[in-house]
């Protein structure tokens, strides 16, 4: 009795902002019969500019408040606060279906033809421990080269998916580490798959291939609830909450229209 009303919860995810949804927009997918609350705590974003203290302190509180209301699983659909806070997060919730994100940097590698590889992060993520750990996996197997991005999300979080703003930071960040060799570009935070059909527009014919890790994330948390034996088999409504420490309409708003937006 208790496990069915432990599977009647939401399943919980939280990011720094709004690029989170890109995670949301694949685990909606594959589990349609699921009811799914989303945290963006866009008040303090980016969280890629914070120290690790400061990250984790932020990491936490949200993730205390979705357990608060209660979830049956939580996604933290940030490469940031997955650095700084998801392994002490498994320690303080063991029984909690849980992941975090990383990079792409794997199936990136697994395709690789002997090109460049970039990986386009958030500053904070490229420093962390974890994002050299996992460079570290795989610098015998692929030549791989981190991308900082600062200010990139923030044309995510303020709804600009497109125009010569985003241009100009292209040409100026990007522009720069694209050679003849680059084979594929890793959104390495999920802010930027929302940029993607821009960045598709702006490589122009180049043939570069643009992968994230949204659906990769959303399988292994689908896996983790079903190991548990806490989704639903049946066809039922779906119910998706949105909240945002802005408490602005807007950016409900803007989550709504980032959730239906087609970005692959």
């Amino acid at each position: 009795m208790e496990q069915n009303k432990e599977k009647e919860l939401p399943i919980g995810f939280m990011d720094s902002g709004l690029g989170g949804i890109s995670v949301l927009k694949a685990a909606v997918q594959i589990m349609p019969n699921e009811d799914f609350i989303y945290f963006g705590d866009s008040k303090n974003a980016p969280y890629g500019v914070k120290d690790r203290e400061k990250i984790r302190e932020l990491t936490f509180h949200v993730v205390e408040n979705l357990m608060k209301r209660g979830i049956k699983g939580l996604a933290v659909a940030c490469n940031t606060a997955t650095s700084a806070a998801v392994k002490d997060l498994r320690l303080m919730y063991p029984d909690l279906p849980l992941v975090g994100i990383e990079p792409a940097i794997k199936p990136a590698v697994s395709q690789y033809k002997g090109g460049e590889i970039l990986v386009l992060a958030t500053p904070m993520t490229i420093r962390q421990e974890k994002f050299h750990n996992l460079l570290g996996l795989y610098k015998e197997q692929a030549h791989i080269i981190p991308v900082p991005c600062a200010g990139l999300m923030e044309f995510v979080e303020e709804g600009h998916l497109d125009g010569e703003f985003l241009d100009a930071y292209f040409s100026k960040y990007l522009l720069p580490y694209i050679t003849d060799k680059t084979e594929t570009i890793v959104l390495g935070c999920t802010h930027y798959p929302f940029l993607r059909p821009h960045l598709r527009e702006f490589l122009g014919n180049r043939r570069i291939e643009i992968i994230d890790g949204s659906m990769g994330t959303a399988k292994e948390l689908k896996r983790r609830l079903g190991e548990k034996n806490l989704l639903h088999a049946e066809k039922r409504e779906q119910k998706i909450i949105f909240e945002n420490s802005m408490e602005k309409q807007e950016m409900i708003d803007l989550s709504w229209q980032l959730l239906r937006l087609p970005i692959d």
